[in-house]
């Protein structure tokens, strides 16, 4: 029997991320034993900044990545939304599966949905996108940084007093925590992260036998709309001080992309779709990022509180 190893962060959700993964090859090719290997990023082991303090590109995969390359697994999963745009020499993105529902979610503890939050209400999030679309949506709300993973965030639901939290439903579902979901936020008041909700397979671009067994559980509708949404990004050049978001659909044979940029503070949001032929996705993200640009969102990308060091950095959860 062929074993092969698989790299992973150690959270919860990343091991049932890469015991799906390894669920959906084993069924394909029981021939081959995977062995999962967890890896320890910096984003693990710095929990108690927010993500838009910390700075760099991919800190939740640079270890993996290393281990990668150097052989010491055979290839990696990652959520795609924390994989950089631009990938080392000699990884290639291998498979992306069947993306889960790429919502944002209100878990309150009240069960009241968005729109009938008490003024003030305290809001739990970690992420810049979020927080720039729900206070242009509501000023009135207070958010308060967040970070952990999602049964530490549940926790502090109760613990810091907060009146609701924000997640992504892909994780909160994939972890058994559905039922306690309020509200599927609407893509009007939350659009979702670069990538979110996808799975990615991470491989050497060289290893023939990986490709060749990882490429049986892409999907390739996924695969389409998640590279419309990374080109978009890579465009921008965002990272994870700036609030951007993206979401790709397929309506009608042709793909249609959302993106939009925003401020911190949701006084601005720049937002504008475009559709085009299946037959070339990354150009219609490219396409989507110049009309935004165009829209004024060059100002927000270049103000000296978003530095083009961090650049590149999909981070925008």
């Amino acid at each position: 029997m062929n074993r092969i190893k698989l790299g992973t962060r150690g959270s919860a959700l990343a091991l049932w991320q890469a015991n799906h993964i390894k669920n959906k090859l084993s069924e394909i090719h029981p021939d081959y034993e995977i062995e999962i290997r967890n890896i320890k990023t910096l984003g693990d082991s710095i929990s108690d900044i927010p993500l838009s303090q910390i700075g760099g590109d991919g800190i939740f995969v640079k270890q993996i990545e290393i281990a990668l390359l150097s052989g010491e697994i055979d290839f990696a999963v990652h959520s795609l939304k924390d994989l950089p745009t631009s990938l080392p020499d000699g990884l290639v993105i291998g498979a992306i599966t069947e993306r889960n529902d790429p919502s944002d979610v209100l878990i309150s503890k009240q069960n009241l949905d968005f729109a009938h939050l008490p003024k003030g209400a305290k809001v739990g999030t970690s992420s810049l996108r979020r927080r720039s679309q729900i206070l242009h949506a509501r000023k009135d709300l207070n958010i308060i940084e967040m970070r952990g993973n999602v049964d530490t965030r549940l926790k502090k639901l109760e613990s810091e007093d907060l009146d609701a939290i924000i997640l992504a439903y892909a994780g909160v579902e994939r972890l058994g925590y559905a039922n306690l979901v309020t509200q599927k936020l609407p893509y009007d008041i939350s659009l979702p992260a670069v990538g979110q909700g996808a799975l990615c397979v991470e491989i050497r671009e060289n290893d023939k036998e990986l490709n060749d067994l990882v490429r049986n559980i892409n999907h390739s509708d996924s695969f389409a709309t998640v590279k419309a949404e990374r080109a978009f990004l890579k465009r921008l050049g965002g990272g994870c001080r700036v609030p951007i978001a993206a979401l790709g659909q397929i309506v009608n044979g042709e793909l249609k992309l959302t993106g939009l940029v925003g401020d911190r503070d949701g006084q601005t949001i720049i937002r504008s779709d475009i559709s085009g032929s299946m037959e070339n996705v990354e150009f219609i993200g490219e396409k989507l990022a110049e009309v935004l640009l165009g829209m004024g969102a060059e100002s927000i990308l270049d103000n000296p509180l978003n530095p083009p060091l961090l650049r590149g950095n999909p981070m925008t959860t």
